[in-house]
């Protein structure tokens, strides 16, 4: 069988039923695609924590909801922070910053966000736990950037592989590999249940601000130049918006979650980059030509992930294949940019 089980995921939607749940970076893409599943069970209180560097949520009905509730602010201010985690059941942590190019222009900013911000979520968690909250979650977001530059059919047991010292490219893996530390020893030291999710090049309607498909669909659709770095022989595995999310219920849930780390990706979804730009030209039916740049800075050349560890705790398996996600991503966006 291909695809989530609907009566899991059912069963999932229902256990979190009269929850609070609390998602910092939640007015980014994957963070308000997550509350607007969440909140359409009327009984879920969902709490957005964001400094809406990336904003996807103010242009949106998803505020005009009764049970979703934006605070505004920044995760490195724990005090700021702990007001808008305090009554949650279950934290959803993904505050981060994205984009390679973000990245590499912020590299001292991209550790501080990663590291300062994950502490202070686990320190706020901690203190809930000691003052006798239940706290039945938390979920951290890391990074498939973690295994480097070479990864196919990775594994969660498998070694990671950093780049080099000094390089800015990198920041963002180190400190998300960091953070992953962090939250599998607050469990192992002080009981927290924590999980983490590595999710492997997400994509779909209301992607904001970065990422190849996006940058490709809008190019597309205005019939200008696709641009791929160098000659685009890079290879990913491509995980639609829909499936991530049917992860994530599932690890909010899931006992067997619990003190985990998890590879969340659609493997069967592989191309290159060259290949997919091509890809979405024809589904878009654009005269628009793909070139090429050269770009000289590091990059990850080949990340495809193994979900075995998910498929076999979780019942995990992802939904969306690429043509039938590039298909509904394209139609968003066509309606979006009124073409």
């Amino acid at each position: 069988m291909i695809g989530t089980s609907t009566d899991l995921l059912a069963t999932a939607a229902a256990e979190l039923s009269g929850s609070t749940i609390a998602i910092t970076g939640g007015a980014g893409f994957i963070g308000s695609t997550l509350a607007r599943r969440l909140s359409d069970d009327p009984t879920i209180s969902v709490v957005l924590f964001d400094n809406l560097h990336r904003d996807a949520v103010t242009a949106s009905d998803l505020l005009e909801r009764d049970n979703v509730r934006l605070v505004r602010g920044d995760v490195r201010d724990k005090n700021g922070m702990a007001g808008a985690l305090a009554g949650a059941d279950r934290i959803v942590h993904m505050a981060s910053i994205a984009g390679v190019d973000t990245v590499m222009n912020n590299p001292v900013l991209t550790m501080q966000v990663s590291m300062q911000g994950t502490m202070n979520v686990l320190e706020i968690a901690h203190s809930l736990m000691s003052a006798g909250h239940k706290l039945a979650r938390v979920v951290d977001f890391s990074t498939s950037e973690v295994f480097g530059r070479y990864a196919f059919r990775v594994t969660e047991a498998d070694a990671t592989s950093l780049g080099a010292v000094g390089e800015a490219r990198w920041t963002y893996a180190v400190s998300k590999l960091a953070t992953e530390h962090l939250c599998h020893n607050y469990y192992k030291q002080y009981g927290m249940k924590t999980v983490t999710i590595r999710p492997f090049n997400i994509y779909g309607p209301r992607q904001v601000g970065t990422g190849a498909i996006h940058h490709f669909i809008r190019s597309a659709l205005e019939n200008k130049p696709l641009v791929i770095h160098n000659d685009g022989s890079q290879i990913r595995s491509w995980c639609y918006i829909d499936d991530i999310i049917d992860g994530m219920l599932l690890v909010l849930t899931r006992d067997s979650a619990i003190g985990q780390s998890f590879n969340i990706g659609t493997p069967r979804s592989t191309v290159t980059v060259h290949q997919l730009a091509h890809d979405i030209v024809r589904l878009v039916g654009s005269t628009s030509t793909v070139e090429h740049m050269r770009w000289d800075h590091p990059d990850v050349e080949l990340r495809v992930p193994d979900i075995a560890k998910a498929r076999e705790l979780l019942d995990y398996d992802p939904r969306i294949d690429l043509e039938d996600g590039l298909k509904r991503t394209i139609a968003w966006y066509r309606e979006e940019m009124g073409l």
